[in-house]
């Protein structure tokens, strides 16, 4: 299986160094691959691989950042008509230029950001400029969302998410994220479903640590057009997955006279790298149909014996009155990179409408 940090080829480079030397008559192709491979380079993972690019690539630059940067845009525009893929992740460089060489120089920076998004996302390089510079970066971001181009919007929201994953912490907007909100109120309604996304997960971002502030802009946005809607819906998925009563009520999803029965583990014994499988009846017992949120939850035992609940999805539908229906789910305990499973007791409920069972116990061996 091809790995990420496979990207930086030897095919890559020399293409890459091909375009750098069609708009930099001084580029030496040759050296500049040379030292590319120097050292350990088959040792270094993907983000190694790729900041690496930038320190070499930077010493084949002009030293002058506003030079360099004018030359960058002339090596995209290459890129662009040699038909280089917009948005490869190879190209990640160039956001990390902008980061590891112009954190002193805002204005050339930030007109940076704006030609460089539209080829390769800065989202993450942008972060470092927003620590430095708070409000000054905020306000020049306020200006993005309104760009006509969906990339420079969606670099507004994106990289002024306070908990963008993988990304260094914004503290300032964790703890009062209201400078960013006029770059969501710009973009509630974005005709680009790319950017509308973006506004979503911010929202779910400042929900984490200032929850009553989106339960506000789900008042204020309600019913502006089906695609805010969707937003709001999608950036509350927390307080969803949290049963908060509030954003409950808003969607009316109650709980009550929805009954559970024949909740059962098929596999009380599950070995890593199976599944879990379980199932249980479900009826809503009201006069009406009833639109119900159904969601599972796993507490999984960690490292130090507690136990950490993570809720998954079913579905969220209408059910009809009085009818009792057989659901079936597996839940997948196959190794993957994101958890680190522990052998022992774990838990499983079910949550009808925030409301979560009792829980059934299962061994992972």
């Amino acid at each position: 299986m091809a790995l990420i940090k496979d990207i930086y080829s030897v095919t890559f480079y020399e293409n890459f160094a091909q375009a750098v030397a069609e708009v930099h008559p001084k580029f030496d192709k040759k050296l500049f691959i040379e030292t590319i491979y120097e050292g350990d380079f088959a040792q270094k993972e993907w983000k190694e691989r790729m900041k690496h690019t930038t320190v070499v690539l930077h010493q084949f630059m002009p030293e002058n950042f506003p030079e360099a940067i004018s030359l960058i845009d002339k090596i995209i525009q290459n890129l662009k008509k040699n038909k280089f893929t917009d948005g490869n992740l190879a190209f990640i460089f160039f956001a990390d230029y902008i980061e590891m060489y112009g954190l002193e120089d805002f204005k050339t920076s930030a007109k940076a950001f704006v030609s460089i998004t539209q080829f390769i996302s800065c989202e993450f390089a942008v972060r470092p400029f927003i620590l430095k510079y708070k409000e000054k970066m905020i306000d020049e971001m306020v200006k993005w969302s309104l760009h006509k181009n969906h990339h420079v919007r969606r670099l507004a929201s994106e990289g002024s998410r306070p908990r963008l994953p993988w990304a260094m912490a914004i503290p300032f907007l964790k703890k009062d994220p209201v400078s960013i909100l006029p770059i969501l109120e710009n973009l509630k309604n974005d005709p680009s479903e790319y950017v509308r996304r973006s506004v979503a997960n911010n929202l779910n971002d400042i929900v984490k640590d200032n929850p009553e502030i989106v339960l506000e802009i789900v008042k204020k946005w309600q019913g502006i057009s089906k695609e805010t809607d969707g937003i709001i819906k999608h950036g509350c998925r927390t307080l969803l997955k949290q049963g908060h009563p509030e954003i409950l009520s808003h969607y009316g999803l109650e709980s009550t006279n929805i009954e559970l029965s024949s909740f059962e583990i098929k596999t009380p014994i599950v070995k890593i790298g199976d599944y879990l499988q379980f199932q249980f009846h479900l009826n809503n017992k009201n006069t009406d149909a009833k639109t119900i949120r159904l969601e599972y939850a796993v507490h999984y035992k960690k490292s130090k014996g507690h136990l950490a609940k993570k809720v998954f999805k079913i579905s969220e539908k209408n059910y009809p009155s009085n009818q009792l229906i057989k659901i079936e789910r597996n839940q997948s305990f196959k190794i993957i990179t994101t958890r680190v499973f522990h052998t022992g007791n774990h838990k499983l409920s079910i949550i009808i409408n925030g409301t979560e069972s009792d829980t059934l116990d299962f061994e992972l061996v």
